[in-house]
């Protein structure tokens, strides 16, 4: 203080109530008053906050089995040591995620701990607790047995069932069994291992067997057939006849047979006896039942023939049939057959009746007879041998010669004669022939046949040679006459020729009608016509050569060539000439259409023409440019490339400019556009071109200048490894981007690029020779615009080699 000395500023506070319990702010107001109540104030804000977070001890990491209660904190653990720099009494809380284990009953439980303060500072810590199924589940296993064979052993009714069946964890487990089966001392007989398991839901698995003997004690049974009598010819064995046994079962064994054996006893004859039949059926354990049956065997029955017995019958005299060989069969063993034939005379040498008589006797006496009758007749005519010759109608030329014909009898021989008589026709080469053949035997049996012949002559004479056909030919191809001949079937003939010809509509056109005619003795004639078309269907031809298509300059066009032609029916030509141009203007290329009409008198018409392609000599491209007001004098030929006469004459189209010659001067005139025009009037292909040239204000200092632009001059692109791609280099760290053009001579852009890379090596699509892929050796001409330099774009030739 200015006065007082010792003072002591004293203060009092205001606290206000934070955002939570433990945080306030407090408003300090400090006072100091002097010895003579001067005083001064000033406040102090103090503020309170809470931002430490509380602590405490999780519990360790455990390991549980799946029975024991995870939320019991005794056995998983529980918190301790919370505290809090601000709050008291705090109780941390927890909550869990549970991850599935590896099986049903085994789990992961992360137990998240949270101890929050008043101030909602929070501390959180992790317990993993892990939950494992490790205890085996128990059951009752059922004790052995034995059972027959025909017990199901799957009935659990019979063999038993596990029992008791528990898990810590798992609930609702069912045992379930595997068995193996070991083979007994017979089929039906084995003893079962019967392998009961109980798996809870983790794969905790535990395993008792038991044992299972099956065993096979009871016979089989059967109906055994009842005692027969059959005669010596029946099979005994036949057990369709004597009987087979029915209803053979088993408990256990299916598809069992019953055999049997026989005991034979000797009867009262040789073919008689007694079978004594012992039916025996065994199951596959060798449990037997045997059963008797009793066959008494007789032999009754007579002999009997084997094949077919021969009727009664009439016959001719050479059909007398062979008697025929019997034999005979007895039931019970071999039979003995005897022939006895007997011969009466009947009314003439070659007629009688034969009486067989065949006996059949067995062994014991028995005796079986047949007869026969045969009564024998000549009564058939003779029959000729050979196919006899029908009636017919012949031509004059075609009388068959009269066949021999022999003839047959049944009982001897036959003879044939022949007659033949002729009745004239109506004319000398016509009448009819009678020819009878009469077959006899010796008892004057007779067949007779004829056959009527009529002769004829209506055959036209034949052309020997094959016939001219009617044709359609052209007037400088009509055919020679053809000579014909001809044949007659009964005489000579000749043949005559006659030939008109019809004029057409023009002279090449006409029809020719060829008649040959041939007459035989008897008036038949035959006619042949032939029609021949004649016609102009072809054009006059070009006898001279000459070129269907020129390329030429516009200075070297041809003379019209002097074309002869000629026809092959006609010497009235008429010849049309016509030129066409497509000119139009003296600057452009062009063609030259001449075209030859040429018409006969038929009015074939051919028509010929030559193309002539005229080239434009001077082929120029311009190119327009923007300059500064402050740039140099330029040539205007830096904006022109091709090929093309460079003595023509620079003129000002547009705008107040000069120049001299082909040089112009920017700084000369002002801003703006200026259309400049070269002109070459001289030669025969003129030709006139404009370029525009703007000049602004708009002037840039530039890093890199056009002085240090190099240009590649000659691309060599054979593989050499020199001048293989075409390159703008000096500029390389100026970052201008390089816009390249190439054309060819024709003004025909050959490539282009937008960002070049310097790697150009006379590649092109579409203007390539062959399927080489490159341009053809020449000279060709680039643009070059280098982007962001400001410098005006570069154009000039190139020369490409790729050979």
């Amino acid at each position: 203080d200015n006065c007082s000395t010792d003072l002591e500023a004293t203060f009092s506070d205001a606290v206000t109530a934070g955002s939570c319990a433990n945080e306030s702010t407090i408003t300090r107001t400090w006072t100091l008053t002097d010895e003579c109540d001067n005083t001064t104030t000033l406040v102090q804000t103090i503020t309170v906050v809470d931002t430490m977070e509380p602590t405490f001890t999780v519990p360790a990491d455990i390991t549980i089995e799946c029975d024991v209660d995870a939320t019991d904190l005794t056995i998983t653990g529980d918190v301790t040591d919370e505290a809090d720099n601000c709050s008291t009494g705090l109780e941390a809380a927890f909550a869990d995620a549970v991850t599935a284990g590896s099986c049903a009953n085994e789990s992961t439980i992360t137990r998240t701990w949270t101890l929050t303060d008043e101030c909602d500072n929070t501390t959180t810590l992790v317990q993993t607790i892990t939950v494992v199924d490790t205890t085996e589940p128990t059951f009752t296993v059922p004790a052995d047995i034995t059972i027959e064979c025909d017990i199901d052993a799957t009935d659990l009714t019979i063999t038993g069932d596990v029992t008791d069946e528990a898990d810590n964890c798992s609930s609702g487990l069912e045992a379930t069994f595997a068995d193996t089966v070991t083979a007994g001392s017979c089929a039906n007989e084995s003893t079962i291992t019967r392998t009961w398991t109980l798996i809870d839901e983790c794969d905790n698995t535990t395993t008792l067997v038991q044992t299972i003997t099956v065993v096979d004690t009871t016979k089989p049974t059967f109906t055994i057939p009842a005692d027969i009598t059959i005669e010596c010819d029946v099979d005994a064995t036949d057990l369709t006849i004597t009987g087979d046994v029915t209803d053979e079962a088993d408990n256990c064994s299916t598809g069992l047979e019953a055999t049997f054996t026989d005991t034979v006893a000797a009867g009262s004859c040789a073919n008689e006896s007694t079978i004594t039949r012992t039916w025996t059926l065994i199951d596959e354990c060798d449990n037997t039942t045997n059963l008797v049956q009793t066959i008494n065997i007789v032999d009754t029955t007579e002999p009997t023939f084997n094949e077919g017995l021969p009727t009664d019958m009439t016959v001719e005299c050479d059909a007398i049939p062979v008697a025929p060989i019997l034999t005979a069969s007895d039931n019970c063993g071999t039979a003995n057959v005897e022939l006895t034939e007997t011969t009466e005379a009947g009314t003439c040498d070659n007629e009688f009746v034969i009486t067989r008589t065949w006996t059949a006797s067995d062994s014991c006496d028995n005796e079986t007879v047949h007869v026969q009758i045969i009564t024998v007749q000549d009564t058939s005519e003779p029959t000729f041998n050979e196919g006899l010759p029908t009636d017919m109608t012949v031509e004059c030329d075609a009388i068959p010669v009269a066949p021999i014909l022999t003839a047959s009898d049944n009982c001897g021989t036959a003879n044939v004669e022949l007659t033949e008589t002729t009745e004239a026709g109506t004319c000398d080469n016509e009448f009819v022939i009678t020819r009878t053949w009469t077959a006899s035997d010796s008892c004057d049996n007779e067949t007779v046949h004829v056959q009527i012949i009529t002769v004829q002559d209506t055959s036209e004479p034949t052309f020997n040679e094959g016939l001219p056909t009617d044709m359609t030919v052209e007037c400088d191809a009509i055919p020679e006459a053809s000579t014909l001949t001809a044949s007659d079937n009964c005489g000579n003939v000749t043949v005559e020729f006659e030939e008109e010809i019809t004029d057409g509509a023009c002279i090449g056109d006409s029809i020719i009608t060829r008649t040959w005619t041939t007459v035989d003795a008897c008036g038949n004639d035959n006619i042949h016509i032939q029609i021949i078309t004649v016609q102009d269907t072809t054009a006059p031809m070009l006898v001279t050569p000459y070129d269907e298509t020129i390329t030429v300059a516009c200075d070297d066009i041809p003379e019209v060539p002097n074309l002869v032609f000629q026809d092959a029916c006609s010497n009235d030509i008429t010849v049309t000439f016509n030129e066409d141009s497509s000119q139009a203007n003296d600057f452009q290329d062009y063609q030259i259409i001449r075209t030859w009409t040429v018409v006969d008198d038929c009015a074939n018409e051919a028509v010929f023409t030559q193309t002539i392609n005229v080239e434009i000599s001077n082929v120029i491209n311009a190119f327009d440019a923007t300059r500064c007001v402050l740039d140099s004098e330029f040539d205007l030929f830096d904006l022109l490339s091709g090929d093309f006469n460079m003595n023509g004459e620079w003129s000002v189209i547009d705008g107040d400019a000069n120049i001299s010659g082909s040089f112009f001067d920017p700084s000369s005139v002002e801003v703006g556009m200026y259309t400049f025009q070269y002109s070459i009037t001289e030669g025969p292909c003129p030709k006139e071109i404009q370029v525009n040239v703007t000049i602004d204000d708009d002037c840039v200092v530039l890093a890199c200048g056009k002085d240090n632009v190099v240009i590649s001059k000659t691309v060599t692109a054979n593989g050499d490894n020199f001048n293989e791609l075409f390159t703008v280099s000096g500029v390389e760290e100026c970052g201008f981007v390089i816009e390249l053009e190439i054309f060819n001579r024709w003004g025909a852009k050959i490539y282009e690029n937008r960002n070049y890379q310097n790697d150009w090596s006379g590649e092109a699509h579409s203007s390539s020779v062959g399927a080489s892929g490159k341009v053809p050796t020449g000279t060709y001409y680039y643009i070059i615009k280098l982007r962001n330099s400001g410098l005006e774009p570069f154009a000039g030739p190139i020369y490409v080699a790729t050979k």
